[in-house]
């Protein structure tokens, strides 16, 4: 008997430390994550996949086309696509079936701007918020659908519509709502979260009436002060996150105007990168002034890795993304020493987990596991998404509780990466 209940111990201990080993998050409630360096926390992941592919859960084919990636609160998947002549929002179900869906104004769908949604929802308590690729900005009840409040910004601001139409998501920082405008009037605004109400409007863009950029506004804290960097067409403005007051800008223009990156802050400075001619990228350090404003002072510029869109990941001492001519290549984020460009799977979108880069093609719907190596391009694993849509594959992957999301066009799939 004593040797039974010490055997009964030891497999209970061994399965302990095995389950604590394992880290899956229960929410992702905004793009590029809550800390918006687009780094999953999960651990106890597959370190390589089956030969074509880790297990597909569900697909999901009936979200409309878009670019949304996918937001994520407990057992409830959010998403966005075009249906019609509608910009809808959907709910869906952790075994991929849809729980709501309600539109959020008119879609886009001119030819030859790439019709379909862009902004990923954002999750806040109980409330979901998404702005449409034509300026209507919506908050929705998350659990039944039911609309709370709506505002078009562009209409309600006089903007000017950015060429390949808005992309940004809502972030939400306290009770605010942030939102990209542009144009003569402003270049954010804040909104509280409950009503839609007007909070805060920051300065026109530096460059005056400068559409928004594509990016979605990214918040960090730097001695004291809460900022949000924003993009217009033109420049990178760094606004207290309190007010809207604008503590710095930096042009920032390539040949097309368009800036679909994220920035990277760390430790005082400031990683920023753009694609098409002129594309480049940077880093500047950032310093407070005694009026509370900030100088940032540039200390390297490199052409050669310029992320179109797709986005870039810090990891260690590296940044790592793909440049605007389809190379895969890392850049040290202090020095600017490009570690390797490698031609693979030409550009996409890339996405950190447990120690892994997960990587989606936008051309061909290949989707490669790597090792974040600073000098080399590792690749573990591949695989092909199983459709015939031909068009990109833009929305970025999104790993969480063991499961990998990967959206192309009117598709978003669910695979079990979990270590067995």
């Amino acid at each position: 008997m004593k040797l039974l209940t010490m055997r009964h111990i030891f497999c209970t201990f061994t399965l302990v430390l095995f389950l604590t080993s394992l880290s899956f998050a229960a929410d992702w409630q905004v793009f590029h994550g809550p800390n918006g360096d687009n780094k999953s926390p999960d651990t106890g992941l597959l370190k390589k996949w089956p030969d074509g592919g880790p297990k597909l859960l569900w697909t999901a084919d009936f979200i409309g086309h878009g670019f949304s990636s996918v937001s994520i609160s407990g057992d409830k998947i959010y998403t966005s696509g075009n249906i019609g002549e509608l910009s809808m929002v959907f709910c869906i179900n952790k075994n991929g079936k849809k729980i709501w869906e309600k539109d959020n104004g008119p879609a886009h769908t001119a030819a030859r701007t790439h019709p379909g949604t862009r902004s990923t929802p954002t999750i806040d308590g109980d409330f979901v918020y998404d702005a449409s690729p034509l300026g209507e900005v919506a908050c929705f009840n998350k659990n039944t659908g039911e609309k709370i409040w709506n505002r078009n910004l562009l209409k309600d601001y006089d903007a000017p519509m950015p060429r390949w139409i808005l992309g940004h998501s809502v972030v939400i920082d306290g009770d605010n709502a942030i939102c990209m405008v542009g144009g003569a009037k402003t270049l954010a605004a804040a909104l509280d979260k409950r009503t839609g109400k007007t909070v805060w409007e920051s300065p026109p863009p530096s460059n005056p009436g400068a559409a928004t950029a594509y990016t979605t506004p990214y918040l960090f804290d730097f001695e004291g002060t809460r900022i949000v960097a924003v993009m217009s067409e033109k420049s990178v403005e760094g606004l207290d996150a309190k007010t809207g007051k604008r503590l710095f800008a930096v042009p920032w223009s390539n040949m097309r105007n368009v800036h679909c990156t994220m920035p990277i802050y760390h430790n005082a400075h400031l990683f920023l990168s753009t694609g098409y001619d002129a594309g480049v990228s940077k880093l500047f350090k950032l310093a407070k002034n005694s009026d509370g404003t900030i100088t940032p002072t540039e200390l390297w510029s490199e052409s050669r890795l310029n992320n179109h869109h797709g986005g870039v990941i810090l990891v260690g001492d590296y940044v790592y993304g793909t440049a605007h001519n389809g190379s895969w290549g890392s850049i040290n984020f202090m020095t600017g020493e490009i570690g390797y460009l490698v031609r693979s799977v030409g550009a996409g979108s890339v996405h950190y987990a447990d120690g892994l880069l997960y990587g989606l093609s936008e051309n061909d719907k290949t989707v490669i596991l790597l090792k974040p190596e600073p000098k080399e391009y590792v690749e573990i694993s591949r695989f092909e998404l199983p459709n015939e849509a031909r068009d990109k594959s833009w929305a970025h992957p999104v790993v969480l509780d063991g499961k990998l999301y990967l959206r192309h066009s009117q598709y978003l799939y669910c695979y079990d990466v979990k270590a067995q």
